[in-house]
């Protein structure tokens, strides 16, 4: 509230605002005093007089006490950027606290030189509005996330400490600003003093780490993912979603075209049909439509919605949630395929030959009905209870599998079966013409020999309030198999589609391994004496024929996460360099518009070259494609990052109810300080500390990868299986330590430490790249 009359000789509230807003340097109190001639008792005045303009929301000030109108830039600030679009780059204030007033954007412009900063980076600038908008003129650029933590808040001593969710943060931060945090509470702080007096000021409070749905809101602000869409973007959003499909579609209503998903999908990107080729030039073959959202019609270039979409990279998966690339009206109601549903397609027209190979192709902008959303496990039920007993009979003897003769092998464990869930119309009508047709795609897939490495994902099962109810690989089915196939050779034909109508691609790029790590691999297949040859023409066959040779009682799991660690990380760009992975020469995502931006580029170019409409490839994204390549690429590490963190601190959650339970475990690291061990079919890395087994001393043979005891001879060695006790597993930074089950240094060799066939270890690096899909997932 404002005192009761002004001083004589104090500048006016207007006067105030005049000067601070043109001032060309930061106006503090000092500098008001200074330039309305006040002294002594009237700087004293002064001070009451900012503050009431401060509490009125007139003023309000920056770091250093300089002020600045309220909803105003303050002269010099932190700024972070968000958008690097071509060659403009566009930053925010770091902190923002002006209540219903958004937050401004600012175009950063810098003097003589091709800007380096990219989204995240921080610089300290001067600001000078301009027009409607800001202008900002970097200083000085600052260190890049170090200044930021996020912990949980505890008290030592009468003192609160922050202690970072970080597996590698040992250390706790004293915190000098609570600003509401209690103990307990999650927190996002800031790093401030210099070593060894660092402390913390917290500065958002995000609540219980432990209550659902933290994991992932954790992963979200440790790896700046943003998950908050603007009022005006959303305004966008519902606004397009509006717009008629138009008339010049090619209408495709007529078509039983079904979406096969996850049960627990949140957005639809693709549906299939496929019918028997009725072209004697292709007699035995197929005719399929892979039809897939046309989001390029509702998000077009240099729209918010877009600069969004590109700022994102991907959407987010998480066990509880979703952060989308899109607004929900899109994501998951207008772009969705859904049963039932008139919805906006592009489609890819396949022919297939009898042997699977791709014949002829062709897009075009279509309005699509889907007959169904199924899910891959009801699809797979219903084929499965199609086979004859005959066959199943033949299945068994003869020890094949739906792995080696699509849709030939035994049922599956009837617990598995949904029947019911898909009508037996339906599936004579369409599941059944899919599978045939997929099986020439299988043929052909078989003849390419792509990687063949099936790692299973973990899949954590949630109850309605987000409570973990279990922890399991999933089941790989051949309907995942299936739509990935399908997928994959829509993705050939938008590749090749592009290439012949001369039109930029944004390949989805995975590189032959490099050198050095099939020296490693080598190296590595010498422990089970087997042969590796550097000179041999590397292609994914080589790979296969490896695994092919190895048995599942001989670590095959190990053998085949090693071979995972040689390949290359897996980018998008302009420049085709095939994918080795999938044995392709020419490949480019195409069917999940939705959630990735890479596919949305893809879908600008097919309408550009088909010239379907509205909506296609600009001049400017067909020059900066290296650049857009580089940052989707950033992103979806990022995201798959975030995605693992999540899970290993859900299986933590899970786990935390078996503290002091003995379990199968897997040794997966060795090191100097110890070794690192995962559950066997649950996952999540433990550590078991050297101190921790026993008095004996365990030298460390890094050539062996594995920890000898001095004495005894006994050793721990990578890929080695024994039993563990857990001991503390901690959801909120997903560690976990295991101990020996009768207490130091007391495990026999019959738990598994001994040796490998032929006197050998098993050696095995840690971690995956991002180059392969994991299974399930949609290609």
């Amino acid at each position: 509230m404002a005192r009761d009359k002004q001083k004589p000789g104090l500048p006016s509230r207007e006067q105030i605002l005049s000067f601070i807003s043109s001032s060309s340097t930061p106006a503090g109190k000092r500098e008001i005093a200074k330039a309305f001639g006040l002294h002594a008792q009237d700087k004293i005045a002064l001070k009451a007089l900012l503050r009431d303009m401060t509490d009125e929301g007139l003023i309000d000030a920056a770091p250093g006490r300089a002020f600045h109108k309220m909803g105003g830039v303050p002269k010099v600030t932190v700024l972070r950027v968000t958008d690097v679009e071509g060659d403009t780059v566009w930053a925010v204030p770091e902190r923002w606290e002006a209540e219903g007033i958004p937050v401004p954007r600012l175009r950063v412009r810098e003097r003589g030189k091709r800007s380096a900063l990219g989204p995240g980076d921080r610089i300290l600038a001067r600001t000078e509005e301009a027009g409607n908008g800001w202008i900002a003129h970097p200083l000085k650029q600052l260190a890049k996330g170090e200044e930021q933590l996020l912990g949980v808040v505890h008290e030592e001593g009468g003192r609160l400490y922050l202690q970072g969710i970080e597996k590698k943060e040992r250390h706790s931060f004293p915190i000098s600003d609570r600003n509401g945090a209690e103990p307990g509470d999650l927190v996002l702080a800031e790093k401030a003093g210099r070593p060894p007096r660092i402390f913390a000021r917290v500065t958002e409070r995000l609540g219980d780490p432990f209550a659902p749905r933290s994991f992932s809101l954790i992963a979200i602000h440790k790896h700046g993912i943003p998950n908050v869409f603007s009022p005006e973007l959303i305004d966008e959003a519902e606004r397009v979603s509006k717009q008629p499909l138009g008339t010049d579609r090619e209408d495709l209503r007529h078509i039983p075209i079904v979406a096969i998903d996850p049960a627990d999908a949140r957005d639809h990107d693709d549906a299939v049909w496929a019918t028997p080729d009725d072209d004697p030039k292709n007699e035995g073959g197929w005719k399929a439509v892979v039809a897939i959202a046309d989001v390029s019609f509702y998000v077009r270039p240099g729209s918010i919605l877009d600069r969004e979409a590109r700022k994102r990279g991907n959407s987010v998966y998480f066990p509880d949630r979703v952060v989308p690339m899109l607004p929900e009206i899109l994501s998951a109601e207008v772009c969705s395929l859904k049963e039932g549903e008139d919805r906006a397609a592009l489609a890819c027209h396949l022919q297939v030959g009898r042997n699977g190979e791709l014949k002829s192709w062709r897009f075009t902008r279509a309005v699509v009905r889907i007959v169904a959303n199924i899910a891959y496990e009801d699809a797979q039920a219903a084929m499965d209870a199609r086979v004859s007993p005959s066959a199943q009979r033949e299945g068994q003897g003869e020890g094949t599998s739906s792995a080696e003769v699509p849709g030939d092998g035994p049922s599956p464990d009837p617990s598995r079966k949904r029947e019911g869930s898909v009508s037996p119309a339906l599936v004579e009508s369409t599941l059944v013409p899919l599978w045939d047709c997929w099986r020439a795609l299988y043929k052909a897939r078989q003849k390419r020999e792509p990687l063949d490495l099936d790692l299973p994902e973990r899949r954590i099962v949630l109850d309605e309030k987000g409570r973990i109810l279990s922890v399991a690989p999933r089941e790989r089915l051949d309907a995942h198999k299936l739509i990935e196939d399908y997928m994959v050779a829509a993705n050939v034909a938008a590749a090749k589609a592009l290439e012949a109508k001369k039109t930029p691609v944004m390949y989805r790029v995975h590189e032959p391994p490099a050198r050095e790590k099939l020296v490693a691999l080598k190296d590595y297949l010498k422990t089970f004496d087997m042969e590796f040859a550097l000179g041999q023409v590397i292609r994914p066959a080589v790979f296969n024929n490896i695994l092919a040779k190895v048995a599942e009682a001989d670590h095959k799991a190990e053998i085949m996460q090693q071979v995972l660690r040689s390949q290359t990380q897996a980018y998008y760009g302009p420049e085709n360099a095939g994918h080795f992975g999938l044995s392709l020469g020419s490949y480019a995502h195409f069917t999940s518009p939705i959630r990735r931006y890479a596919d949305l580029l893809v879908h600008r170019g097919l309408v550009s070259a088909y010239g379907l409409g509205p909506g296609g490839l600009t001049a400017e994204e067909a020059t900066t494609m290296d650049r857009i390549g580089q940052s989707i690429s950033q992103y979806e590490r990022r995201a798959m990052e975030a995605e693992r963190d999540t899970v290993d601190r859900y299986v933590a959650a899970y786990l935390a109810t078996h503290v002091g339970e003995v379990m199968e475990a897997r040794i997966t690291g060795v090191q100097n300080f110890g070794f690192f061990a995962t559950i066997e079919g649950i996952g999540g890395d433990g550590l078991v500390p050297v101190r921790d087994l026993g008095a004996e001393y365990f030298r460390y043979d890094e050539a062996s990868q594995r920890l000898v005891g001095e004495a005894s001879g006994e050793f721990f060695a990578l890929g080695q299986r024994l039993p563990l006790r857990l001991a503390e597993a901690n959801p909120v930074n997903g560690a976990l330590r295991f101990e020996l089950p009768d207490g130091k240094g007391s495990a026999s060799n019959s738990a598994g430490r001994g040796e490998r066939p032929g006197g050998k270890r098993v050696i095995k690096h840690r971690g995956r790249p991002a180059n392969i899909r994991h299974q399930g997932r949609k290609r």
